[in-house]
């Protein structure tokens, strides 16, 4: 079974993200969720983003690295919307990455260093008229990130929303939802260990 970090998205850790890292621990993966925000939590997107802009994104970013100290390197790292930014930047530069999930969001690979690394699989998921998704260069960074690579894959799901995966908020789409924790689901599961 597959170690994993996980990373909220701007709303916090919410009861929402704490049902995904659940469902994962039920299938057998160990799930560490830190809580990047210290405890707070917000009812909507802007607020959420506005206290990461008066925290600093350099800060939840450290955050993010200081809860994997003391991790194995081979774990997963997956992020939910703003929990992208230091799973990708780990996963791309924390030596032995097993892999990378992508929720709702991807940065440039060339944020991180001249290339995605060899050898960590990974996948994003957004829905296709999500408008942070869509038109924030998201899926265009996704895109680009699979392009070519058979270990990389992209899934688009039919909608506007946003966090789609995370029970509890109005974006929840319990179908593409569904099938995006399956998929999740089938790519920790077939990692080699």
């Amino acid at each position: 079974m597959a170690e994993v970090l996980l990373f909220h998205h701007a709303l916090g850790l919410t009861e929402g993200v704490g049902a995904f890292a659940d469902r994962l621990r039920r299938a057998g993966h160990t799930v560490h969720v830190p809580d990047l925000y210290e405890g707070r939590t917000f009812d909507d997107l802007e607020a959420g983003v506005g206290y990461a802009q008066e925290v600093g994104f350099d800060t939840i970013g450290a955050r993010g690295e200081k809860a994997a100290e003391g991790l194995p390197g081979d774990i997963v790292y997956v992020g939910f919307s703003l929990g992208v930014v230091p799973a990708q930047k780990l996963a791309q530069t924390r030596p032995g990455a097993a892999g990378a999930l992508l929720l709702s969001a991807c940065v440039p690979e060339t944020a991180f260093g001249p290339a995605w690394p060899e050898g960590v699989p990974v996948q994003v998921h957004g829905m296709d008229a999500d408008p942070y998704f869509v038109d924030e260069g998201d899926l265009t960074a996704a895109r680009e990130l699979v392009a070519g690579a058979v270990d990389r894959e992209l899934f688009l799901y039919p909608g506007t929303a946003h966090l789609f995966a995370e029970p509890g908020t109005p974006d929840y789409a319990p179908e593409a939802a569904a099938l995006c924790a399956e998929r999740v689901l089938g790519f920790l599961d077939g990692l080699k260990r």
